[in-house]
């Protein structure tokens, strides 16, 4: 496989220290670099406590405060929802850029642990200000290190070695071992304690997470590295002062505009749409016209705004796992296997089970075909598909009712989450390992923070289109939106060659 140049016309493989190239040859890991294990580490108990927090956090929105609740109504907390994680991918193209310009990989990753650790024992305080606070940290925290973590994964593995995809599988695996336990626990806490039982319970995986990163330091390949592109002493300082005062007008402005009721919760999360739809387009303009991107690269950055269109269309599914799904899980689902009644949360832990399930076989099967898999256009549109008919299947149970005094069979939901978590493992570790490939040099760590900015956008026209949630049948809200995702997914398939000559050396 051929390897992606730097702007100087050098393979970046032959930059490396003699220790990173050490790192990068080590088959210790399951055939793997050890620090594949330190990373995969730190993403079990990162996701262990966003997960674990979002699965809980549109109910604890919309119960009443009588019961430990915000009072929202359903589809405002569900609105509310999808617009805190349209802020932490957003924030997301801010951690790639202080990666790449200021800090470094391995330094941004923990500095946004220890963020985002901070904003989950906010949370766990039972008061209003807290809990907004805490949302606030988190997403800071979450954009600067999901972006990084990701980049460092892929600095394991020389740019010509065939381990990368199998890598981010297992990768993406550990992930999901921390996506299954966090609802797990989180939300028997909230059922059985209190929301903020289940608040404190993340706070305390991520610093667990936080531990194991830095006692792991070592086998991390590109730890010493400082910025790629780091600013000049000058440059710095000025950066410096700007986000520093950007971040005190930002906080004022949005105080002195909520105070007297113009800035409403209902605008802000309108405004975080518009800047979801934004945001990518600027960012795709200024990476097409930078000339620190050689044409080579831009040549790959076309294909790639495909592959980004197909990430928003599965997310906008699979987010909806932590919000509209939870509700119908809550009001109409009969939450009850095999005689045992389960919190609806559970639901969430059974989406992360069935992802480290597949994730190692689809792994396997990539393993053994080699040269022979499916292009990745082809492996993140048929996941697109998956996340379509995951809600399209909900249609039938659905049909001819309304209201929460009937209740469908919990395998309905089993089944969608089945559908949605093959879909995951097929879109998201083909993703991000077609991201680190085809990121320009000069931008590593910023192209993956664009790949999270599909999230983004993903959360900011889902923030728009749960408010139908309880106004439009179960049929046609859940029929419409799998049958987009359908759509968008066969249309990616239809392009499958052109995508394969333009995405060379991605296979």
């Amino acid at each position: 496989m051929a390897s992606p140049e730097t702007p100087s016309g050098t393979s970046p493989d032959a930059e490396l220290d003699p220790v990173d190239d050490r790192l990068r040859r080590d088959h210790s890991f399951l055939g793997h670099p050890r620090g594949l294990a330190t990373l995969s580490g730190l993403e079990i108990w990162e996701r262990f406590s966003f997960i674990g927090m979002q699965t809980i956090l549109t109910l604890y929105l919309a119960a009443s405060v009588a019961h430990d609740g915000l009072g929202m109504s359903p589809s405002s907390a569900a609105s509310v929802s999808a617009a805190y994680g349209t802020l932490v991918y957003l924030v997301s193209v801010a951690g790639g850029w202080i990666a790449d310009r200021m800090l470094g990989g391995y330094r941004s990753v923990l500095y946004g642990g220890i963020l985002i650790a901070l904003g989950h024992y906010c949370m766990a305080i039972p008061t209003n200000w807290a809990t907004w606070t805490g949302l606030g940290l988190i997403s800071a925290g979450t954009g600067l290190l999901k972006p990084n973590v990701s980049t460092l994964a892929g600095k394991l593995y020389r740019s010509d070695d065939e381990r990368r995809d199998a890598g981010f599988a297992i990768y993406y695996m550990c992930i999901n071992i921390g996506a299954f336990l966090g609802p797990l626990i989180t939300s028997w806490l909230a059922d059985h304690k209190g929301y903020h039982w289940g608040f404190s319970a993340a706070a305390i995986g991520m610093t667990l997470g936080l531990i194991q990163y830095v006692l792991g330091r070592r086998t991390i390949a590109g730890r010493n590295e400082h910025a790629a592109h780091r600013l000049p002493p000058e440059r710095m300082r000025r950066a410096v002062r700007w986000i520093a005062v950007g971040a005190v007008v930002v906080a004022a402005l949005a105080v002195g505009l909520a105070l007297p009721g113009v800035l409403t919760l209902a605008r802000f999360v309108d405004v975080l749409t518009w800047i979801s739809v934004a945001a990518p387009i600027a960012y795709f303009i200024v990476l097409f016209r930078s000339p620190q991107v050689t044409a080579e690269e831009r040549g790959r950055l076309r294909p790639y705004i495909v592959l980004f269109i197909g990430s928003a269309a599965f997310n906008m599914i699979l987010f909806q796992a932590y919000s509209t799904m939870m509700l119908l899980a809550t009001s109409n689902a009969q939450n009850t296997i095999f005689g045992y009644t389960f919190p609806s949360g559970w639901y969430n832990s059974a989406l992360g089970a069935f992802e480290v399930i597949l994730a190692p076989i689809t792994a396997w099967v990539w393993t053994r075909m080699g040269r022979r898999q499916p292009h990745v256009s082809n492996k993140i549109a048929l996941g697109v598909v998956l996340g379509g008919l995951s809600f399209v299947v909900l249609i039938f149970p659905t049909s001819g009712h309304s209201g929460s005094d009937w209740k469908m069979s919990a395998w309905w939901i089993v089944l969608c989450y089945v559908l949605l978590g093959l879909g995951d493992v097929l879109l998201e570790s083909s993703g991000l390992a077609a991201t680190t490939k085809l990121a320009p040099q000069a931008f590593a760590s910023q192209t993956m923070a664009l790949w999270f900015l599909s999230l983004a956008l993903a959360n900011g026209v889902q923030a728009q289109i749960v408010k139908l949630y309880g106004h439009v049948s179960y049929p046609v809200y859940f029929g419409v939106n799998g049958g987009i995702a359908i759509v968008v997914g066969l249309l990616i398939m239809a392009a499958a060659p052109w995508l394969r000559r333009t995405m060379h050396p991605v296979r």
